[in-house]
């Protein structure tokens, strides 16, 4: 039924999707990045700089398609945006040169761009502010899932040919767009307790900004994203560090990129636990306006020590080199039980990512919260603007300490030494949440003021309406 709950369930689920595929696209890349430099004839870094650029086009691209999808109609914007991804990822994995992959990846970046702004501002609408935080969870956790996925698909289909992961990731985006057009064209601010029963028609306009910035909280979650995605735009170099240390160990490079790409996969299961930062948002959240915020700051600060050890852990494994990437992917898992040292990195990490992972949720539900439908996706892409230039620095810059770093700490230390003093960029981020904790139930009060106040001029218009 139109609309209805299975309609509306069905809609979810592709959504979901949909921002799990698109970060997988974005994933494909860092564990290929020596494959592809030596299959196109130049270095790593020029791999890197692809990455780069696509995280800063995206993000910057991101604005745009988020302020058309809050003017006009969503449902065409997100198809646009999901063709043109997927052809450059395709494009990507047909370039027969570094200048064709970089501007195969440039279109790929535009189309990702339009996919998880606009599709945020459409699964705000689809869930109730009592329950956003879980919801969000499981938004933003296939996200997350996503990037694992193409951590994975990149080291593991791509281990032996750099080019089978991009198309196969291509097939299944155009998969989900066929998928996509059966979706509900949700109404904005349905799920809004205060617009029930009323037809909302506000858009966004030109003179928005001044009115987006004006709510204090908007600014410090916006903001918080140059110093989060520094760090976390680091940890796409975690393959990189785990290749080196099986290379250190003597393995050779085929297989030292499936136990890198294994390793980094394993390191950030500790993100699924995003889940709970969801539902302890929720809870606080009903006690205080303040809870979201505080729940992802005290996560983000905790878990900084936790990150710093991880790098440190010295661990040794024991995989059949130069085996077939199945026997390495089971010598690795049973490393993780019969090799202590494994075991500890392990646990290490599922709790730094674990408590990092309460961040993502509860970013999400605020901007729904403080913000009108008509803004949230615009918010969003803002965010994710200063999110992109934070994690392409991150992931800029690391690289440039590695280098740097390597003529005091021989491989694969510089690459411990340098991930490390990164986390500690999560410092000022947890500092921001608290000072939007200190906003924010102003701000909520203002917006949910106005949407009431909008409800009512509505009813009281129909009411004088004069019948025919």
């Amino acid at each position: 039924m139109r609309g209805g709950p299975a309609h509306r369930a069905y809609s979810v689920v592709v959504f979901v999707l949909l921002a799990s595929l698109d970060n997988v696209a974005i994933g494909l890349v860092p564990p290929l990045y020596g494959s592809i430099g030596s299959d196109l004839g130049v270095g790593e870094g020029h791999i890197a700089l692809a990455t780069t650029v696509m995280f800063l086009l995206s993000a910057v691209a991101a604005v745009g398609w988020a302020y058309a999808g809050d003017r006009t109609d969503r449902k065409p914007v997100l198809i646009a945006g999901t063709v043109i991804w997927v052809a450059g990822t395709a494009w990507s994995g047909l370039a027969g040169g570094y200048p064709s992959f970089l501007l195969a990846q440039i279109l790929a970046a535009i189309g990702l761009g339009g996919v998880a702004s606009v599709s945020f501002a459409v699964v705000s609408d689809l869930i109730s502010p009592r329950r956003r935080g879980l919801a969000m969870s499981f938004w933003g956790l296939s996200q997350g899932v996503g990037t694992l996925a193409g951590t994975m698909t990149g080291g593991l289909l791509g281990a032996g040919d750099w080019r089978r992961p991009f198309l196969v990731v291509a097939v299944a985006g155009v998969v989900a767009t066929v998928a996509y057009l059966f979706t509900y064209d949700v109404p904005r601010g349905d799920s809004q307790p205060e617009l029930r029963g009323v037809a909302y028609d506000e858009r966004i306009h030109r003179d928005a900004l001044p009115t987006i910035l004006a709510r204090r909280t908007n600014v410090w979650l916006i903001l918080q994203g140059l110093t989060a995605q520094a760090a976390f735009g680091s940890l796409v170099w975690l393959p990189v560090l785990f290749r080196a240390r099986a290379e250190d160990q003597g393995y050779s490079t085929a297989t030292a990129v499936v136990v890198g790409s294994v390793f980094a996969t394993l390191f950030q299961l500790g993100g699924a636990l995003s889940i709970l930062g969801g539902l302890v948002g929720d809870r606080l959240q009903r006690r205080t306006p303040r809870g979201r915020a505080l729940v992802a700051a005290v996560g983000i600060l905790a878990a900084v020590p936790f990150y710093v050890v991880l790098y440190f852990v010295p661990f040794r494994i024991d995989v059949p080199d130069g085996g077939s990437t199945g026997a390495v992917i089971r010598a690795v898992l049973a490393d993780v039980v019969t090799e202590p040292s494994v075991g500890l990195s392990l646990a290490i990490a599922v709790l730094a990512l674990a408590l990092t992972s309460a961040n993502s949720p509860n970013w999400f539900a605020l901007i729904a919260d403080v913000n009108p439908p008509e803004h949230r996706g615009t918010v969003y892409s803002l965010g994710n603007l200063v999110n992109g230039v934070g994690r392409a620095g991150g992931n800029a810059l690391v690289g440039v300490a590695f280098r740097g770093l390597s003529g005091a700490f021989p491989p694969p230390l510089n690459y411990a030494v340098g991930l490390a003093a990164f986390q500690f960029f999560f410092i000022p981020t947890g500092i921001m949440y608290w000072l939007a904790g200190r906003t924010v139930a102003r701000d909520m009060a203002d917006t949910h003021a106005a949407l009431a106040t909008y409800a009512d001029h509505e009813q009281a218009t129909a009411t004088r309406a004069p019948r025919p």
